[in-house]
């Protein structure tokens, strides 16, 4: 590593998201300090659950700061005497207000996972599944005080496969913000990098996923039904009722050519074989790969008709 090339800088992340690009930067430069989210308590003893980005931080040998915000004076002045050159930000979930922004040298850059200004918000990845996206990527941008308003200062584009979930989207594009960034910082470094105003056309917020989304709604169509259920994988993971009990779709595909079913009602069993469970839609057909019944484990189509008849049977929606 040479001096030219490292940097000293801060990094503020919180998710599993931010580990690649933490672990990329560490390689490169100089990490004077880690912020993440305060510990929270988890499962069912309610201990106390270290961040991703914490536990990885921790691991490498590096300061590691949890403030429950950035607002309190002694935060900051903590920023300020690290004399960073810029502070990394990426899935932090902390509000970082306009004094913290311009303490770093070259101010707080953040690694978004869309192609801006489409997707700014909390869940830009579930959001993209869920439209129909035929492509996302990842923005490089100079914080400002807006929610993701701050101009680009790079991107880069990747296609969404076609039976792609939000967990291996999440993945893959971790590891392109990582890659990204890394390539970033030298070029700011030496003034390379031009900061371009987010155009005012295209912008859509990307709200939180809330577990009320989870229940599928058979009256639309095979193809939206099939995008939530990838785009809920692995959280909350779309679900049904069967019997009045809950049934949890983890994988599924909708039918290139589905069996006519104008007769049949929304929700309902057409055929259910070892190669899935073919259940009519509002249009089309979707085939359930793989299920799960509460307090039971997810199993393929095959293994979960062994203990259950569905021929005949509909699944209840909202």
């Amino acid at each position: 590593m040479s001096a030219a090339a490292s940097l000293k800088l801060g990094f503020a992340g919180t998710p599993d998201f931010a580990v690649p690009a933490l672990e990329k930067l560490a390689e490169h430069h100089h990490i004077a300090a880690v912020f993440t989210q305060p510990d929270r308590p988890a499962g069912r003893g309610q201990s106390l659950h270290l961040s991703p980005v914490k536990r990885r931080a921790l691991d490498l040998g590096l300061a590691v700061h949890q403030p429950p915000n950035f607002k309190a004076p002694e935060t900051l002045s903590l920023l300020r005497d690290a004399h960073i050159d810029a502070l990394v930000v990426v899935a932090y979930g902390l509000i970082l207000p306009a004094a913290a922004l311009n303490i770093p040298k070259w101010g707080c850059v953040n690694i978004h996972a869309s192609l801006l200004p489409r997707w700014r918000g909390a869940a830009p990845i579930h959001r993209a599944i869920l439209a129909g996206d035929l492509r996302t990527g990842i923005t490089i941008m100079r914080m400002e005080s807006g929610l993701d308003t701050g101009p680009m200062l790079a991107s880069r584009d990747i296609k969404i496969e076609r039976r792609e979930t939000a967990k291996l989207l999440h993945d893959r594009l971790a590891a392109l913000g990582a890659e990204l960034i890394a390539e970033s910082l030298p070029q700011l470094a030496r003034g390379s990098l031009a900061a371009v105003a987010q155009p005012a056309e295209g912008v859509t917020y990307a709200a939180k996923i809330d577990k009320s989304e989870a229940p599928v709604d058979w009256r639309r169509s095979a193809e939206e039904i099939d995008r939530q259920v990838r785009a809920f994988n692995p959280w909350p993971i779309a679900e049904t009722r069967l019997g009045g009990e809950q049934l949890r779709i983890w994988e599924a595909e909708p039918l290139e050519s589905p069996a006519l079913t104008q007769e049949a009602m929304p929700g309902s069993v057409l055929t259910a074989t070892p190669e899935g469970i073919d259940v009519v839609c509002g249009s089309g057909v979707l085939r359930l790969l793989k299920l799960q019944l509460a307090g039971r484990k997810a199993l393929p189509a095959a293994e979960f008709l062994r203990g259950q008849r569905l021929d005949g049977m509909r699944f209840e929606g909202p």
